[in-house]
């Protein structure tokens, strides 16, 4: 039997969970409370109420408790407080105890029945007397997480170079694996300050097009190649996936721009055939997926 579920962004870490939505009726923006198990998290509803069957809900079965009362927000201002505060007392616990390591940011549970210290660090760091420092401190369950420098950007957030809000803050889920040969397929520079986001990686947004410029080259001769064109023999200096073209450099030096259409491979027997048919045994671009990523 379906239940009637939202996708809510939680408060904590800005991860999103498909929550049930039984007794509640919430729309898209709304400010609500969930809960799971005991647990109670603030959040705000991103995807409308929609009919699901129950095994695509979360795992940790998060269900809308309520919509956000005026209580609720002034736990969450409260909680804004705790969390200054404490990310203070372990910065400096941090600096007394010259541990390698630098603190992200603080977040309550909306309960406070958690502390979560989110920290970046080169290495693995022995933080055990750390959190019994905290522990003390604060009397309360601790938890230090270690993250790398691209879930440091999604948790602080920012601008990026489109002048909007950072991808991973926005509306990321998951990281997925971003390669060099992206930039390259779609004809951008590679100096790192231009292809390289906040976080000191790759851009995010590589990933978007990248099937598409993939499509758009299958078939296209690769630069380098030796084809046939209407001005005669020549070699591939750079390729256009989106205009489908070429730029060619011809035997007589000049360099001219031809259609893919209008240019064809030699092949060995000395006949000629269509560049966009792989059937040349040429040099011809083929789309190929990296399964290395930054």
């Amino acid at each position: 039997m379906q239940v009637r579920a939202v996708t809510v962004r939680l408060r904590q870490m800005g991860s999103f969970e498909r929550c049930a939505c039984r007794h509640v009726w919430v729309d898209c923006g709304d400010l609500c409370v969930v809960g799971s198990k005991g647990r109670e998290r603030f959040g705000r509803v991103v995807s409308g109420p929609k009919m699901t069957d129950p095994e695509k809900l979360s795992s940790e079965q998060w269900e809308v408790l309520r919509l956000a009362t005026e209580d609720d927000f002034q736990r969450v201002v409260e909680n804004e407080r705790l969390e200054r505060d404490a990310f203070q007392v372990c910065r400096q616990l941090i600096l007394k105890r010259e541990l390698p390591m630098k603190l992200v940011r603080v977040e309550y549970a909306f309960d406070r029945s958690q502390a979560l210290f989110y920290f970046t660090a080169e290495t693995r760091v022995d933080f055990r007397e750390l959190v019994r420092d905290l522990a003390h401190q604060f009397r309360t369950r601790i938890e230090l997480k270690q993250v790398g420098v691209r879930d440091e950007a999604k948790i602080l957030g920012g601008i990026g170079y489109c002048g909007r809000e950072l991808c991973c803050k926005a509306f990321l889920r998951n990281f997925r694996p971003v390669s060099k040969k992206m930039a390259r397929d779609q004809n951008l520079t590679l100096n790192p300050s231009k292809i390289s986001g906040i976080c000191g990686r790759l851009l995010c947004c590589l990933v978007y097009e990248e099937s598409m410029y993939e499509e758009m080259s299958r078939g296209m001769p690769g630069e380098g190649a030796e084809i046939e064109t209407p001005s005669g023999p020549g070699r591939v200096k750079a390729v256009n996936p989106l205009k489908q073209t070429v730029d060619v450099q011809l035997d007589s030096g000049a360099t001219q721009s031809f259609s893919v259409a209008d240019v064809s491979l030699p092949k060995a027997n000395g006949a000629v055939s269509a560049a966009g048919r792989d059937n040349s045994g040429g040099n011809v671009r083929t789309s190929r997926s990296d399964s290395g990523g930054q």
